[in-house]
């Protein structure tokens, strides 16, 4: 196929919630306080952050992203379930996948949540608008290799195409995933095969 070059984003430590979990660790009638809006459309950061609090330590200031979903769900990366003491790992799972994944204590400033699952580290990832797959060839659920170039170059394979109507184009790693290639935000990977 023909190269072509997509956008990384960084995606760091970070819980989703549920209306109702958001009560118990915010306080009734709480709403969830946007400060930045993320790359994918009507995604946002918001000012609430959390602890996540595992067998072995915690990890203070946890960002929330909303809006509130029907689940909640942690998403780390693989050093930050070494700092919590989650044994075994979570597993790496596209969003919204949870059956069978570990749980975790979330506290906040008005109450504790203990979740029974839903801690994951998320599958690596590319986000696209239909047009954008159809430019480059590829439908939903695909699986492609993305090349990184630099001191650190190296090649992710099994990045997960996900083709909505609500998504921009966004190659979504984690933080280990971003330090073991040399990226950051913004920078360009290019799409190099498309896997079967």
């Amino acid at each position: 196929m023909k190269e072509k070059k997509v956008p990384v984003g960084i995606s760091n430590r970070h819980v989703h919630v549920t209306k109702e979990h958001l009560a118990i660790l915010f306080g009734p009638e709480h709403n969830l306080t946007p400060i930045k809006d993320l790359s994918q459309p009507g995604q946002f950061a918001a000012d609430e952050t959390v602890s996540l609090i595992g067998p072995k330590g915690r990890i203070d200031r946890v960002r929330i992203l909303g809006p509130v979903r029907k689940q909640t769900q942690v998403e780390i990366s693989r050093t930050d379930s070494f700092t919590l003491g989650l044994i075994p790992p979570p597993p790496v799972r596209d969003s919204g996948d949870l059956s069978g994944t570990p749980g975790i204590i979330i506290e906040g400033p008005k109450g504790q949540v203990e979740i029974e699952e839903g801690v994951i580290c998320a599958q690596r990832h590319l986000h696209l608008h239909p047009s954008e797959a159809e430019k480059l060839g590829l439908k939903d659920k695909q699986y492609v290799s993305v090349r990184a170039e630099g001191e650190r170059a190296l090649v992710f394979e099994r990045v997960l195409t996900r083709v909505h109507p609500q998504f921009a184009m966004d190659l979504h790693i984690d933080i280990d995933e971003a330090n073991a290639a040399g990226l950051k935000n913004g920078d360009l990977v290019t799409i190099v095969a498309v896997e079967n």
